[in-house]
């Protein structure tokens, strides 16, 4: 492969990104993985060496690989904790950001919802797994969340329970999905009677409700989650 043959309708280092990207959907490159050099790329794409380093770092930029100085470039996993703050962006008003503990209530499968087929772009009659969990800081109940799945995209997943605190990594090691970017519907809630049993507040205690939709490195939408979260003592974080 050369300069010449990659489309020219983007800038070059943008078109190396996206054949780099490429290796990441397929797995080529899988999390944990040391990447060639940026010159025995440069060489096997034909382009310079900085443009190779160009398309490494807007990968970077977005999370997907990984810096490390005198080490080189590997693919990001997700038990960096660059990572797990970038999706879990709930702060102590000290500022001090620690990921919580969850703890699982349930997993089922049943038919997707209509919400549930619009978050998740399904077809009526899909299939999906829900669980849901009650995620802690410090032993204190702060979230209490339902996720929905995909069943075609998680194949046996009820098979691995208990399912581990950190299910992006879980996506990523079994089910070859890294979530690469969300969306985030945040708005203020009163807790119904099941939110204020789970979480141990009153009913009717102001509540800040996230509904996220994560995506895959392919931009295809395999996660929809619905959280519902205490936030005394603790604000959500966005850094633009």
């Amino acid at each position: 492969m050369t300069a010449d043959t990659l489309p020219t309708l983007k800038p070059l280092y943008q078109q190396v990104k996206e054949k780099l990207l490429g290796r990441l959907i397929d797995r080529t490159w899988q999390p944990g993985m040391l990447l060639p050099s940026e010159q025995q790329l440069a060489n096997e794409l034909g382009v310079s060496q900085g443009t190779v380093r160009k398309a490494l770092d807007a990968l970077t930029a977005e999370h997907l690989l990984v810096r490390a100085q005198g080490r080189g470039t590997f693919v990001a996993e997700f038990e960096d904790a660059k990572i797990l703050f970038r999706f879990f962006r709930l702060t102590g008003d000290d500022d001090n950001r620690r990921f919580p503990e969850s703890e699982f209530g349930s997993l089922r499968q049943q038919k997707a919802t209509s919400t549930a087929r619009d978050r998740l772009g399904l077809p009526a009659g899909s299939a999906v797994w829900v669980i849901d969990r009650t995620r802690r800081l410090k032993g204190r109940p702060i979230i209490t969340e339902t996720i929905t799945l995909p069943v075609a995209r998680f194949p046996g997943l009820d098979a691995l329970k208990p399912l581990p605190n950190n299910v992006y990594a879980l996506y990523a090691s079994r089910f070859a999905l890294t979530i690469c970017r969300v969306t985030e519907r945040l708005k203020a809630i009163a807790a119904s009677q099941d939110d204020a049993a789970e979480l141990g507040c009153a009913v009717g205690t102001p509540l800040l409700h996230i509904d996220r939709v994560a995506y895959s490195l392919d931009g295809t939408a395999v996660e929809w989650r619905d959280s519902r979260c205490l936030t005394d003592g603790l604000h959500y974080l966005s850094e633009l």
